[in-house]
C-alpha cells in the first residue's frame, strides 16, 4: 500500500489503524473540522529563522567569558565544528520527520508518531518553557546591551535586586516594548514575521563580516596572539569537550524549523538543506567572532584586563567609535532574530499540543484576517513579560535547564525517524538514515549526560535542578488533570488530530 502527502509518495509502514466504517467516517469528518495554518513561509525565510535563532546574544558575550578563558581559541573552534557536526546528524532526522510529518508541533508530533501521546505530552512540555524562557533571556540581553553602550540610561526606578541582579523600572519597560513589539509582529502573521527574520539576519550576517575584517586586518593582528591554542590547567581533550557539551544550547534554533513546517510554501523535502546550511554556518560564525576576538590582542592579556565585554573593546579597538555601533547594531539583531523566532517556534508548538487536546481549547484558533495562532501568541508574550523580572540570572537557570528538555526532543525525533527508517527499508537511502538517526540518539545521550553527570564541564547548577523538579512536577500535575479526557480519545483521532491523517504510520501499540 501506498501514500501519497504533498505531493510525494511513499511506501506506508509502521502500526496502521483498521478502521470500521464508522470510525473512518468519524475521521474523515475530524480531519475536515481540523484547524491548520496557512502556507506562506519561502525557503529564505525559513532559512533566516534557523540561522537567526542560532546565532544569540552568545556568540557576541562568550567569546570574552567562556570561550576563549575556559577553551582556548583553537578548542573552541574544534568544539564548534564538532558540535555543528553532530547536531546537523540530528537536523538530518529532523529534515526526514518534516518530510513525513509536516505538521506544527514539530519534536511534539515526531514524538507522538514514535511513542505516543504520553511521550509526546512529555517532549512538547519540555520544550514549551525552554522556548518561552529563550525569548525572556533574550529580552534581558538588550539590558545588558545598553548597560555597556549608554550606561544609566534605563537603570533608573531601583525596584529589587535578585540573584545578584539588579531590576530597575526603566529597563522593564524597555524589555517588555521588546516582548510587545515582537508579540504585535507575530499576531500580524507568519508571513509579517517571516520577513522580519529575514531583514534582520541579514543585518546580523552583515556585521559579522564587518566585525571580523576589522580585526582579522588590524594593525595588530597576529597569529601568534592565539597562544595558547588550548586553555591552561585545561587538557585539550577537556576544552574542546567544554564546548562540544553546550552545542546543543549554541545551535539550539535550527528546531525552531519543523515548528513551522506547516506553514512551509514549497516542499518540506527542502528542509534538510536548510537546517544543515543554517548549522554549519553558524558554526562557521561562531568561530569567526571568536577569532576575530583573540585574534587583536594576546589574549590572555585581553581577558586579564577583565574588560566589561570583550568582544565590544575588541570592536572599538579596531573600528573606532563606527566599529561599537557597528557591533551594537549587530547584537541587537542577533538578540531580536532569537525573540521574533522563539515566538514562532513557541506559539506553533503550543497551538500543535491544544489541537491535539493537551492544552486547552482557546489555544487551538486561528485569527480570521492574519491567519496566525494568536491566542498561543498572546499566551507566549505574557509568559515573556513576567520572566524580566525575576532577574537576568534566575533566568540563567531556567534556560540551563531548558537545555535537558531541548536534548530530550532531539533524542525523541532521531529515534522516531530511526523506528521511521527500519519500518521502511525499501525508501531510497533508509540503510544510511538508519545510521544518521543512531548517530542523532548517541549524540542526544552525549549531551544529556555532559549535562547532568555532576563534574562535567557542562554539568547544570543546582539551581537548575530545583528549576527542572519544579516544572517536572507541574507537568506531572497538569498531565494528571488531562489524564482522563485525553484516555477516552482512540489512537485514530490523535493521529488525525495530531499527524493530519488517521492512517499516517504510528510506531506505538496504544491499549
Amino acid at each position: 500500500m501506498r501514500w501519497s502527502r504533498n505531493g510525494a509518495e511513499h511506501i506506508e509502514g509502521g502500526i496502521m489503524n483498521s478502521h470500521s466504517p464508522e470510525q473512518a467516517a468519524d475521521c474523515a469528518v475530524l480531519e475536515e473540522d481540523r484547524i491548520v495554518l496557512k502556507k506562506s513561509l519561502s525557503p529564505f525565510q525559513v532559512w533566516t529563522l534557523a540561522l537567526g535563532c542560532i546565532l544569540g546574544w552568545g556568540c557576541f558575550v562568550l567569546p570574552g567569558i567562556r570561550f576563549l578563558p575556559q577553551a582556548g581559541p583553537i578548542a573552541a573552534c574544534i568544539g564548534f565544528i564538532l558540535g555543528a557536526g553532530l547536531l546537523a546528524f540530528i537536523a538530518l532526522s529532523y529534515g526526514k520527520m518534516i518530510e513525513y510529518y509536516p505538521v506544527a508541533g514539530g519534536e511534539f508530533a515526531y514524538a507522538y508518531a514514535g511513542f505516543g501521546p504520553t511521550a509526546a505530552f512529555i517532549c512538547g512540555w519540555a520544550l514549551a518553557l525552554g522556548y518561552t524562557c529563550i525569548i525572556a533571556l533574550n529580552a534581558t540581553a538588550i539590558a545588558l546591551l545598553t548597560r555597556f553602550l549608554l550606561p544609566g540610561l534605563f537603570e533608573w526606578g531601583y525596584m529589587y535586586t535578585i540573584a545578584g541582579w539588579d531590576v530597575y523600572a526603566g529597563e522593564l519597560m524597555l524589555l517588555s516594548g521588546a516582548v510587545l513589539l515582537f508579540g504585535f509582529i507575530n499576531y500580524r502573521g507568519v508571513s509579517f514575521a517571516g520577513g522580519t527574520q529575514a531583514i534582520l539576519a541579514l543585518i546580523l550576517v552583515t556585521g559579522v563580516v564587518v566585525f571580523c575584517c576589522g580585526s582579522f586586518f588590524a594593525p595588530t593582528a597576529h597569529l601568534d596572539n592565539l597562544r595558547p591554542f588550548f586553555a591552561q590547567n585545561v587538557s585539550p581533550l577537556g576544552a574542546v569537550a567544554s564546548i562540544v557539551a553546550i552545542a546543543p544550547w549554541l545551535y539550539v534554533g535550527f528546531d525552531t524549523i519543523p515548528q513551522a513546517a506547516e506553514e512551509f510554501d514549497f516542499p518540506p523535502n527542502k528542509s534538510t538543506f536548510l537546517m544543515v546550511a543554517a548549522i554549519l554556518l553558524g558554526g562557521g560564525i561562531y568561530a569567526l567572532v571568536t577569532l576575530g576576538v583573540g585574534v587583536v590582542l594576546p589574549y590572555p592579556e585581553l581577558l586579564a584586563a577583565n574588560h566589561v565585554w570583550t568582544t565590544g573593546y575588541v570592536a572599538r579597538f579596531t573600528l573606532g567609535s563606527v566599529g561599537s555601533i557597528i557591533l551594537a547594531l549587530t547584537v541587537l539583531a542577533a538578540i531580536l532574530t532569537g525573540i521574533n523566532g522563539f515566538y514562532i517556534a513557541t506559539s506553533r508548538l503550543l497551538f500543535g499540543m491544544a489541537r491535539a487536546k493537551f492544552l486547552p481549547e482557546c489555544f487551538n484558533r486561528v485569527h480570521h484576517k492574519h491567519h496566525s495562532p494568536h491566542c498561543t501568541v498572546v499566551f507566549t508574550m505574557i509568559v515573556a513579560l513576567t520572566a524580566p523580572w525575576f532577574g537576568r540570572e534566575a533566568l540563567n537557570w531556567v534556560v540551563d535547564m531548558s537545555a535537558i528538555g531541548t536534548v530530550i526532543a532531539y533524542g525523541f525525533t532521531a529515534m522516531t525517524a530511526y523506528r521511521f527508517m527500519a519500518a521502511h527499508p525499501t525508501l531510497p537511502g533508509s540503510g544510511r538514515d538508519k545510521v544518521y538517526a543512531v548517530i542523532g540518539v548517541c549524540t542526544s545521550l552525549l549531551c544529556l549526560g555532559l549535562l547532568t553527570i555532576p563534574g562535567s564541564p557542562a554539568a547544570i547548577a543546582i539551581e537548575s535542578w530545583y528549576a527542572l523538579l519544579v516544572w517536572c512536577g507541574l507537568g506531572a500535575i497538569f498531565y494528571m488533570i488531562r489524564r482522563a479526557d485525553l484516555k477516552s480519545m482512540k489512537t485514530e483521532e490523535f493521529s488525525t488530530l495530531i499527524l493530519g491523517k488517521a492512517d499516517m504510520p504510528i510506531f506505538f501499540k496504544r491499549k
